[in-house]
């Protein structure tokens, strides 16, 4: 097992053990524990109690988080020509079509988000291989296929996130940076915690929300009592 810096020690001494906390009040404790000298990111684990194994216990959907996720998300536009001014227009960082798919078929991923057109999807297809891991592979339930390029374009920039429960069962997402003040990285937290619980599958049986969990990039997780967010 790893030890301990002498910051990581003094960071956990902070987090009572088998305290289950607030939302609010582990919002607060994460930024007093934070230490490092820059912006660390906020993210959320939420243990649900689903079967990711089976197709009607699969969560996954959207949420635009109320104060955006603090990073600068880097957008492709995979459109045609009529659609590219309307794309650039809406804050896209990189905007074409052939040229793009060559790049990414030569290996270039720079990128964050993908949005395109459905009448590209086909060219997409023999790239799965390469966006499909990475998690750019675009796709109509996340609103990243559509007509209106320039609406997907200005949601994913003004903070609208895709989240997918993985194959343990734990949804994890970017909720901030520790630059936001408590009751932003709260409210952030609040909504996607609540669009999990809109999206509990019907076949989902006992607890579904069974743990939850908030850290820094290097900081200890702080457990949330599940009945007070």
């Amino acid at each position: 097992m790893a030890k301990l810096t002498k910051k990581q020690k003094e960071a956990a001494a902070k987090i009572e053990k088998n305290k289950l906390y607030s939302l609010k009040d582990a919002s607060a404790l994460i930024k007093e524990v934070a230490s490092a000298k820059f912006d660390e990111s906020v993210d959320i684990a939420v243990k649900l109690g689903v079967d990711p194994r089976k197709a009607n216990q699969m969560v996954r959907g959207v949420v635009t988080l109320p104060h955006g996720t603090g990073k600068d998300v880097r957008v492709l536009a995979l459109v045609t020509p009529d659609k590219e001014a309307e794309a650039r227009a809406a804050g896209a960082d990189h905007v074409g079509l052939d040229d793009y798919l060559q790049k990414i078929k030569d290996g270039w991923t720079d990128i964050d988000v993908i949005i395109t057109m459905p009448a590209v999807m086909g060219k997409l297809g023999p790239l799965g291989r390469v966006l499909g891991p990475r998690g750019l592979m675009p796709n109509p339930k996340t609103g990243t296929v559509t007509m209106d390029v320039a609406k997907a374009v200005e949601e994913v920039k003004a903070g609208k996130i895709d989240f997918k429960v993985d194959k343990t069962g734990i949804v994890h997402a970017g909720i901030g940076r520790i630059s936001f003040d408590a009751q932003k990285i709260t409210e952030n937290a609040h909504e996607i915690i609540q669009t999990l619980i809109k999206l509990k599958p019907t076949a989902a049986k006992g607890t579904y929300i069974k743990s939850i969990h908030i850290s820094s990039t290097m900081s200890p997780a702080i457990a949330l009592d599940p009945k007070a967010v």
